[in-house]
């Protein structure tokens, strides 16, 4: 049987509406989000998800209790699986950047993949760290795994397993509460679903 591996980004916080960087701030679900888990765990009743697996942090960890609980499982999570840390930058939006860090700012933007956030993560340790954790999770993993995770974790798998450029990354979508369905076949990854968001549709 193929590794079939589902991936979720977690629902709704305030700051996502905010679009304040969160990183390893531990918010909340929204009345949004928990509607947005809701409305997952629907659409994943229909696949035969043998585990779940999450990030500690609360905005990924309810979203997976939703979801576990529809399948009969319960939720596991790994300190390896929580979202980068934007240091001092975490709270602010990016308007609020560039007016406190001007040229921390500029060089973000110039270099966001080796950037290191001020008292944060360096991105290439946090990839490093993303990666490694998967490989050694995946030969263990049942065939139809779950992760509910963050947006910065989801960008790192899906461009190892798949290989993906750089330019390719940057343009991957991956929206709150998006499905994302990678299948191995003979050593090779493929994309099955991206972001995939329909079961979203009625609470637009």
């Amino acid at each position: 049987m193929s590794l079939r591996l589902f991936l979720l980004r977690h629902g709704e916080t305030d700051w996502n509406r905010e679009r304040r960087h969160q990183g390893r701030t531990d918010t909340p679900l929204s009345e949004i989000g928990r509607t947005q888990a809701e409305a997952a765990a629907r659409e994943l009743k229909e696949h035969p998800i043998k585990a779940v697996y999450a990030s500690p942090l609360r905005r990924a960890r309810d979203t997976a209790a939703v979801i576990a609980a529809s399948h009969g499982l319960e939720v596991e999570t790994d300190e390896a699986f929580q979202e980068l840390h934007f240091g001092r930058w975490e709270g602010l939006t990016r308007e609020e950047i560039a007016a406190r860090d001007p040229q921390l700012f500029q060089q973000w933007r110039a270099t966001l993949h080796e950037f290191t956030y001020p008292g944060g993560d360096t991105v290439a340790a946090f990839r490093a760290r993303v990666v490694a954790t998967v490989r050694d999770w995946l030969p263990t993993a049942p065939a139809r795994p779950l992760l509910i995770v963050h947006k910065g974790i989801i960008a790192s798998i899906v461009t190892e397993l798949r290989r993906l450029s750089l330019a390719e990354r940057a343009a991957y979508p991956i929206d709150l509460a998006s499905i994302h369905t990678l299948v191995e076949s003979g050593g090779q990854w493929h994309a099955e679903q991206v972001n995939a968001i329909a079961h979203l549709d009625d609470l637009q």
